[in-house]
This record gives structure tokens, sequence and C-alpha cells, in this order.
């Protein structure tokens, strides 16, 4: 694949089978997610966001831009994401996770390129004025349509606006299968909008009526 990351990246890539890009991320290179933009990602489930992310991450990471951090909604989805990348990178970068209940600034931290973590737990650590957090290049936001959910989105909102004022150059890659307002959110993101309709497995609507199910033409 001819993509402008490290030879590294590009080695993990390979010894995961992937030969070729997806049209989302192709989307995402030619909107300038190497070249440190920000961008909204809004694509269908499978169509391969994570790795957009990921390529994102390994950029800043391994050509010594500053930290990375992911954020999840769930703390088993922050210990699902820490178990995948640091079976991927781990030979590569310092990966951490951050995601339980104490109230801190986690300044082991420090010594970490790639911080996975909830929402709750990075306003904890914006709260406690972590300082490491000013070597933070690139801050992903998985299922970032969670923005509208009324107990996770004011946080998350919060986070982001404080972010994109204390890293005045701060790359945001959102993540999401699923906004209804995806303009206005890039707008406010200051990203340029991604979208692709492309899925692995092609989706059809039905009707079952008894033991038979009719497909819509």
């Amino acid at each position: 694949m001819n993509i402008n990351l490290p030879e590294s990246a590009l080695t993990v890539f390979e010894n995961e089978g992937i030969t070729s890009l997806r049209p989302a991320q192709q989307k995402a290179l030619n909107s300038g997610l190497l070249d440190g933009k920000s961008l909204l990602i809004c694509t269908p489930t499978a169509s391969g966001k994570t790795l957009i992310a990921e390529m994102a991450a390994m950029k800043t990471i391994l050509e010594n831009h500053g930290k990375a951090i992911y954020i999840v909604p769930l703390i088993a989805l922050a210990s699902e994401k820490y178990k995948e990348f640091k079976r991927k990178y781990e030979h590569m970068c310092k990966i951490a996770l951050s995601s339980g209940d104490l109230d801190g600034a986690d300044p082991y931290l420090v010594d970490y390129d790639l911080i996975i973590c909830t929402a709750e737990k990075l306003d904890s650590l914006i709260r406690h004025h972590a300082p490491w957090l000013s070597f933070v290049q690139t801050v992903i936001v998985d299922e970032i349509h969670l923005l509208n959910d009324i107990s996770r989105g004011p946080t998350l909102e919060v986070l982001l606006t404080i972010m994109k004022r204390l890293l005045k150059n701060v790359q945001i890659i959102g993540l999401s299968a699923t906004i209804g307002n995806p303009e206005e959110l890039a707008e406010w993101l200051e990203a340029k909008l991604v979208e692709d309709t492309w899925r692995p497995v092609p989706l059809k609507k039905g009707t079952l009526l008894g033991n038979e199910l009719i497909f819509e033409n």
C-alpha cells in the first residue's frame, strides 16, 4: 500500500492481512488524515473506521509529533481496544489503559504514547491538570454520536471544547456509524466530513411472513 506512514506501521497492517484500503479509508487519506487535519468519519459498521484512527495515531506517535488519546464510551470497550492495540503496536510504542474509578492526574501517563480512556476518565485528568496533556496531538473519539446522549453528551462536548482550546493544533478524529446531523457536527469540530455508504456485507430489507423471508427489490 502506498501510504505515507513509517514502514513499521505498514508492516503491522500487512501482518493483519490488510493489502488494500476500503473506500472510507482512502477518502480519509485524501482529506488530509496524515497531514494533521481533523476529520469526522461517518460510515457504516465494519467499514474500516478503526484503521483510520490507527493510521492517524501511528503517524503522530512514530514521527514524534506527540501523544494520541483514544476516547471510548465504555470501560469494557476501552479494555477491548487496549488489548487489540497492545497486540498490534506494543513493539513500537507504549500503550496505556486509563479507565479506572480513581480520580487523579495519573502522572505516569507522561511515559506513554497512546492512551485509551473513557470520556469520564479524561474529564478527571483534565480537571486535575495532568501536565502531559500538553503533549497530545491527536484525539480520537469513538462513537462520537453520543454527543447527543443526555447522560454522556454534555461531558463529551465539554471535553472536546476544552481540548480544542488547550491544544491549538490538535487533530480530532470523530468516528460514528450513525450521526443525524453530520454537517453541523463537522462544522462545530472544525473538521472535514468524510462520508461513505460501502459496507462489507450488503444491507437488505425484508419482511418475515410465517416461515418465509421476503426481501425488497
